[in-house]
């Protein structure tokens, strides 16, 4: 049943939209760290009490799981990468939980979290997890 699920074209579609929105999310996140400091601190605080380097690293890093979400698929080119991609931004994420509320931010992890959702969707639809059977 779940392999007539997974290789269903509604959850195909369904998997895209949701690469898609998280890819999205990921550029945004990183051309906000590619701005000015002093822009952005006004937006996420904490870009103002860390070295500007690390703000950009991590733009980096949004921007290689944005493209690491749709790349692989798009271009059919070892496809598989794109789950891989996607257990990262949940790792990423499961970080980024436990930054803020170590600053006492808990009130920002629900964005964390939806990320984390459908990353792990994708995780689930594209089984590239070594939990998940892929045969």
């Amino acid at each position: 049943m779940t392999e007539q699920l997974k290789s269903s074209k509604t959850t195909n579609i369904i998997l895209w939209i949701a690469q898609i929105l998280l890819s999205a999310f990921f550029i945004m996140g990183a051309v906000m760290k590619f701005m000015p400091i002093e822009k952005i601190s006004v937006m996420m605080p904490w870009t103002g009490q860390v070295p500007a380097i690390a703000v950009r690293l991590l733009g980096m890093i949004d921007l290689s799981g944005a493209a690491g979400l749709i790349l692989p698929g798009l271009l059919q080119i070892k496809p598989k990468l794109t789950g891989w991609a996607a257990v990262g931004i949940i790792l990423m994420m499961i970080c980024a939980i436990i930054f803020h509320v170590s600053r006492g931010e808990g009130e920002v992890i629900g964005v964390n979290i939806f990320a984390m959702v459908l990353a792990g969707f994708v995780v689930w639809g594209r089984g590239a997890s070594p939990l998940v059977n892929t045969k």
